[in-house]
């Protein structure tokens, strides 16, 4: 009978330690395995979760892709050059020696900065990505001219910017009026255009008042790059054509 209940007693006292410890696995690589799993499921899952925003993109880029090739460009590089056109006349209106050429670089920098707003407005409703910056050779024409002072300053802006940027910029507007295929598009080429022809007067006044002789010979190469975005001033879209 004693036997019989050490018996007992022991075979209780296993149970409980076996069960015990069946416990403690249990318990322990339940919350191992789940952590882990559960971390590694969650990040392997990020990766691909993200894909619907890659959806968007695609989305948007079909958008863009329903954009006319020469629409397309005449936007980004009208974009470019209305950027050049107010950063070159922010400088202008700070560098300039006459105060006629400073009001006239405030003149730009208003126009311009208008266009450019209207001009990303319609990018944006037409899934066109826009540069974020002027072109290199446009942001190296400004670092130049920011070497010069007085009436130099005064007189390589007016026909570089003023004069010849803005003749190629009513050029390359005047072409995009006939061609883009988008309405909204051609009405901004349309509405900048006479904006352009109104800055280049300006500009050949000051020139003549400057004692300048032929503008178009006294306009360097490389600004007038930027000139014709200043056409953009429109921000935009001359400046593009300019350029």
């Amino acid at each position: 009978m004693h036997k019989t209940m050490k018996l007992s007693a022991v075979a209780l006292a296993m149970a409980f330690s076996l069960g015990g410890a069946v416990a403690q696995t249990s318990s322990g690589s339940a919350p191992s395995g789940t952590g882990g799993a559960g971390t590694s499921a969650t990040g392997g899952r990020s990766a691909p979760a993200a894909q619907p925003s890659t959806g968007t993109r695609q989305s948007e880029t079909s958008k863009d892709d329903k954009v006319a090739k020469g629409d397309r460009r005449f936007i980004e590089r009208a974009a470019g050059s209305g950027m050049f056109e107010v950063q070159v006349s922010q400088l202008a209106t700070t560098r300039a020696s006459s105060p006629d050429v400073k009001s006239f670089a405030g003149m730009l920098v208003d126009h311009h900065t208008k266009a450019n707003d209207e001009l990303t407005k319609i990018a944006n409703s037409k899934g066109v990505e826009l540069p974020a910056a002027p072109p290199r050779a446009m942001r190296r024409d400004i670092e130049q001219l920011g070497k010069k002072n007085g009436q130099e300053f005064d007189r390589d802006y007016i026909r570089n910017v003023g004069i010849k940027a803005h003749e190629k910029d009513i050029k390359e507007f005047e072409k995009a009026s006939k061609d883009l295929k988008d309405p909204e598009l051609k009405a901004f080429a349309d509405k900048t255009l006479p904006q352009l022809k109104e800055h280049l007067a300006q500009a050949q006044k000051l020139n003549t008042g400057m004692g300048g002789g032929d503008a178009k010979a006294g306009a360097a190469g490389g600004q007038t790059g930027g000139g014709a975005s200043t056409k953009t001033g429109g921000g935009s879209g001359a400046n593009k054509t300019g350029t």
